[in-house]
């Protein structure tokens, strides 16, 4: 079983985005010592708890400040931008840190629906070319030409970075497997259709320039303690988190423990809390590792990646050295796609 990281850079109560972004540095230094298999971050605009709107930036910072851990974005936007531009990019990460990049996709916009326009010069890009962005990338990303104009991605090189699509429905699923790539599916945003998903994507899988065989995996919000107690007092601030997302709340921070034990919860938002637990494994390292391996039995993955935001800080840290613990990681990782 291997496990991932995915980091949001969430911004903690009491911290400001700089430091959001010192502690997501610190993670992967953290989770590569650890022995986790890959630390992805993610592409959030216009997003006041979140700090990571750039994430190929940010992969590039954290690849030259860690050393076995692969490194990825999970995702770019794509339908934001050239498939040409994104595959430079991505060849520039894959010179300097061979074989440790990884290049998650996704079409969501991002954030609210002016961050489309915004990102856009005004326009609403069409995801109805989604599909063929992809096919353009995953081509420019193997040293081919697929607009016959005679330009290359460079530089060039002996490697590519594997491209994997990040998906929360059996329509991106279905698409991974046509286009012959790796498919992630979000389960810490849908807790529920993802194992019909990913069957859909093996079951329809055809091989690639990239790959022979199907490779997926799934991610899960996961918060870890020394015992099941401490980790319901943890989880209560991403309970009430995610409720506020969902009610359209503007909030410029991640509430703490305390803040969400003293809220005053309706009956409807409590059954939304419970409801929303079908995102989380929550609980004591023995009662996690049991869950985290239903888990990725039934996806039929050898591979959870893990998102874990509680305050303070080092509770996180804390989380993911407890999972390594509980799977017995060691310091050095794998290397390969």
């Amino acid at each position: 079983m291997k496990l991932s990281v995915l980091d949001q850079s969430p911004i903690l109560a009491g911290t400001d985005p700089s430091e959001a972004l010192k502690q997501t540095t610190e993670l992967a230094k953290w989770t590569d010592k650890l022995g986790y298999h890959r630390f992805w971050v993610s592409e959030h605009h216009s997003t006041n708890s979140l700090a990571g709107s750039a994430p190929e930036i940010l992969a590039a910072h954290l690849a030259a400040h860690t050393h076995n851990i692969r490194i990825g974005t999970g995702g770019v936007l794509l339908p934001h931008y050239s498939s040409y531009k994104v595959s430079e990019t991505f060849r520039i990460l894959e010179t300097l840190h061979p074989n440790r990049i990884d290049l998650g996709v996704g079409r969501a916009p991002g954030g609210m629906p002016n961050v489309n326009l915004a990102l856009n010069r005004g326009k609403v890009p069409s995801v109805e070319h989604y599909p063929s962005q992809v096919e353009e990338l995953l081509a420019y990303l193997h040293g081919q030409d697929p607009q016959g104009m005679d330009i290359y991605a460079t530089p060039q090189g002996e490697t590519a970075p594997p491209v994997w699509m990040l998906g929360s429905s059996g329509t991106s699923a279905r698409l991974a497997a046509d286009l012959g790539v790796s498919y992630s599916f979000a389960h810490f945003i849908n807790g529920r259709g993802g194992v019909r998903a990913m069957d859909r994507y093996q079951g329809y899988f055809t091989p690639s320039i990239q790959q022979n065989s199907p490779q997926g995996n799934v991610s899960v919000f996961v918060i870890c303690a020394e015992t099941d107690e401490h980790a319901e007092y943890l989880a209560s601030s991403l309970d009430l988190a995610l409720l506020q997302i969902e009610q359209g709340g503007k909030r410029m921070s991640f509430p703490t423990p305390e803040e969400a034990l003293s809220h005053s919860y309706s009956l409807y938002e409590e059954e939304r809390i419970q409801d929303n637990r079908n995102r989380m494994i929550v609980g004591s390292k023995n009662k996690v590792k049991e869950e985290i391996e239903q888990l990725a039995d039934s996806y039929n993955v050898d591979e959870v990646i893990i998102n874990t935001i509680v305050n303070p800080f080092e509770d996180r840290l804390r989380s993911y050295e407890l999972l390594a613990e509980a799977f017995q990681l060691n310091h050095t990782t794998t290397t390969m796609m």
